[in-house]
């Protein structure tokens, strides 16, 4: 999700900016890496960050102060590690900030946590998972995708609560009637970025099927 400008307390939003730099610091550290050790896949790169560009610029309004859009960086998760994904999604999340006014500077940080941090390693732990219990390439990615946006939809709706908890039901209440709105829109378009990013792969599979097969079995144990 994409909290807009100035939505958040300075306090929210500095905090959520201090948390997000260590990761965003790491997953340069990798992405030099990957581009260094692996120049071939560089238009898999591309495709990656283009992905999570164009999905996660398609938004629907949401919950005041706040929409509802695809992710994409599930793809990228899968192919590259939540590391990598962390500098491509808060690439994208500043880019759009600046040039579509999607999100905002002060919400960089928190939209960068849970858009580009947690989304992509909930995406990777799942895709991880169904391929050791024997699911195939497909149905791991579509997991994979359809999960990660729905717990970066989580962690934004969490963000929210934190920062507006009900004058009654404090957290908690907040934290419910922010799922429940975002799920009207969130759980419909979390399958479509499923089909879409198994559509991808399948894509890249018939393209560059050498460069895919050496970065999945490259990636996973380049993420710790």
């Amino acid at each position: 999700m994409h909290i807009m400008e100035g939505y958040l307390p300075v306090e929210h939003a500095v905090g959520w900016t201090v948390a997000a730099a260590p990761f965003v610091a790491y997953g340069v550290v990798k992405l030099t890496r990957v581009v260094k050790e692996k120049p071939e896949t560089k238009m898999v790169l591309g495709v990656a960050g283009a992905f999570t560009f164009i999905l996660s610029a398609l938004k629907l309004p949401s919950v005041t102060g706040s929409s509802s859009h695809p992710t994409g960086t599930g793809l990228g998760a899968v192919l590259f590690g939540p590391p990598v994904v962390s500098v491509l999604g808060f690439i994208v999340l500043l880019f759009q900030a600046l040039l579509l006014a999607h999100g905002g500077l002060t919400t960089l940080g928190a939209n960068t946590f849970s858009m580009a941090i947690v989304g992509p390693w909930a995406a990777w732990a799942v895709y991880r998972f169904g391929s050791r219990i024997g699911l195939s390439t497909p149905v791991s990615v579509f997991f994979a995708a359809f999960l990660g946006d729905l717990t970066t939809y989580l962690v934004t709706s969490a963000q929210l609560a934190i920062a507006f908890p009900d004058p009654s039901g404090g957290f908690a209440a907040s934290l419910a009637k922010f799922t429940g709105v975002f799920a009207l829109t969130q759980l419909p378009l979390a399958v479509v970025e499923g089909l879409l990013t198994v559509l991808v792969m399948n894509w890249l599979y018939r393209y560059s099927s050498r460069e895919i097969q050496d970065l999945m079995a490259w990636s996973p144990t380049e993420v710790s």
